[in-house]
């Protein structure tokens, strides 16, 4: 297995494993949004792949804001259900560090839904800590 940067082929892969998590997207929407994404450069998308088949993928952004020093936050991490457990998500997050630690920022960090009990282990095994509880809002502008 090894880490590298998501190219716009990947997009019907991506999708199908964010699918797996209830985000469903059609590859010609990830399609899209991939050849928005990719050129950033305060973004970074990542793939797990092994003999050609994607295991998973992690969506990671250089962030600064009024309110806090300057981080890369992990937007998404996705694994395939076949491929959890065999050190994939690991591999993900310190490919995100690694490129973290380029940038010279001083944290890392993520948020995870409640109801996805099963993540906030591996995170906190990856060094993470959690540092507060929040809601989230959102309303449709249709």
């Amino acid at each position: 297995m090894h880490v590298r940067d998501a190219r716009i082929e990947d997009a019907a892969s991506l999708a199908s494993l964010a699918g797996e998590l209830g985000y469903s997207s059609p590859a010609a929407e990830m399609r899209a949004r991939l050849e928005v994404l990719l050129p950033h450069r305060d973004r970074r998308i990542l793939v797990a792949e092994d003999d050609g088949a994607i295991l998973g993928w992690i969506e990671a952004e250089e962030r600064l804001t009024l309110d806090s020093s300057q981080r890369v936050e992990i937007l998404g991490l996705v694994v395939g259900t076949t491929a959890r457990r065999r050190g994939v998500g690991a591999a993900l997050v310190s490919a995100a560090e690694a490129w973290a630690r380029a940038l010279a920022v001083g944290a890392v960090t993520v948020r995870s839904n409640v109801l996805r009990a099963e993540s906030h282990p591996f995170y906190e095994r990856m060094g993470f800590a959690r540092t507060k509880t929040q809601h989230y809002y959102r309303k449709r502008l249709d």
